[in-house]
């Protein structure tokens, strides 16, 4: 467990994640509102996704460089300043332009700075902490992504429920308040020093590496795996099921959400006694059968139970690949979280899009049909890690 000097910190850190499910989960709940109000198409809020995921991918390979310059927690107060100055921007700025669209865009550009600062710093904070059992307090604090996730779900569906659509933006600007108040949490709480230069692993050794090469190309997998059911859920609910929008988004991504969260909240409680590559493989498995059924299913009670499956069966892959890695290379520092924070995003940007390019062609059925083939590549990609390791790749006991 954590050193009790640090649980400010891991509690700042708890809130980042969930201002980084804010930054992630608003906007599609809003797509509907989106088609609605300013006309836009699947392929267009697809994009919306891609802009979001590919600005946390310049943020991410930009990182390895500045942030150990500036510091974390200057960083980290800087990533939540975005995130609130985005929200502010999306509640105003679509209404003011010519163009919704471009106003949505560079709210979406703004958020997503801060939540790729968020993604790349966060994990290194805690995995810093002094304490053992890393693998377990990697997914507990992922946990509170899904838990954000649920409580942005249920919160901003209400609201919609209740408030004519009309008042949208109001949403966007009440939400700005959590990432402001995480910003004067970091402030103020205790981090740990910064690791020396000569300590770390190298990109260029981490990059020679197949083992990790291995791992980057899994975590792109993870990435697009979960979002791309999570970003489509909500409308795929309400205009492939039939549903109405609360129920749609109740039964959809909140379940997801739900599912995803139970995942990696037993993890983080039972983790040590799990081993996390036999665990992946499983999960990789449901996530397939998750998205056939999803897609397939001719009855919308139980496409909505593949959407929760999916949620299950994601929920260790993005914390479960940071602990492996982290673990084979313990000195990898921000900049090795930073890349594969990199490939992850780079699949939450490929995942979606795909989705909506492949929707836009046939139906959103068939769009998360072919997201399949993501988590088919990861229970590929596992077989061969372990391969790897077995043969002494990096430490056999990761």
């Amino acid at each position: 467990m954590i050193n009790s000097n640090y649980k400010s910190t891991l509690h700042a850190c708890y809130l980042g994640y969930i201002t980084q499910a804010l930054i992630i989960n608003l906007p599609p709940l809003l797509f509907v509102v989106f088609m609605e109000k300013f006309g836009l198409s699947y392929t267009m809020l697809g994009s919306l996704v891609l802009i979001n995921f590919v600005t946390q991918l310049i943020v991410d390979a930009l990182s390895i460089k500045f942030v150990d310059k500036i510091g974390q927690r200057t960083s980290v107060v800087m990533a939540h300043a975005f995130a609130a100055a985005g929200m502010i921007v999306l509640a105003f700025l679509p209404g003011i332009l010519p163009s919704p669209y471009i106003g949505l865009a560079i709210s979406c550009i703004l958020f997503s700075i801060g939540g790729g600062l968020i993604e790349v710093l966060v994990s290194p904070i805690v995995d810093s902490l002094p304490g053992d059992a890393k693998a377990s307090s990697m997914s507990l604090l992922h946990s509170f992504y899904s838990w954000g996730q649920v409580l942005v779900i249920i919160l901003s569906t209400l609201a919609l429920r209740f408030v004519s659509h009309d008042l949208w933006f109001l949403l966007p600007l009440a939400w700005s308040l959590l990432p402001l108040f995480t910003l004067f949490k970091f402030t103020k709480v205790p981090l740990m020093p910064p690791m020396e230069e000569s300590e770390r692993t190298s990109l260029r050794t981490l990059f020679r590496s197949k083992v990790f090469l291995l791992a980057l190309l899994l975590m792109v997998c993870s990435g697009a795996s979960e979002q791309s059911m999570a970003q489509w859920a909500s409308l795929f609910a309400e205009k492939g099921l039939g549903i109405s929008k609360t129920l749609g988004d109740l039964l959809g991504p909140c379940l997801f959400a739900v599912m995803m969260g139970i995942g990696r909240t037993w993890y983080g409680i039972k983790g040590q006694k799990i081993n996390m590559q036999k665990t992946l493989t499983v999960c990789s498995v449901l996530c397939i059968a998750s998205f056939i059924i999803t897609g397939l299913s001719p009855i919308p009670a139980i496409s909505l139970l593949g959407c929760a499956l999916c949620g299950l069966s994601v929920s260790l892959m993005w914390p479960g690949m940071l602990s492996i890695t982290a673990a084979g290379y313990p000195s990898g520092g921000v900049a090795m979280f930073a890349v594969l924070a990199l490939g992850g995003d780079l699949g939450c940007s490929i995942g979606p899009q795909l989705t909506g390019i492949i929707a836009d062609s046939s139906s959103l059925n068939w769009g998360l049909m072919a997201a399949v083939i993501f988590p088919a590549v990861m229970l590929l990609g596992l077989l061969f890690l372990k391969s790897m390791l077995n043969s002494g790749g990096i430490k056999k006991d990761v």
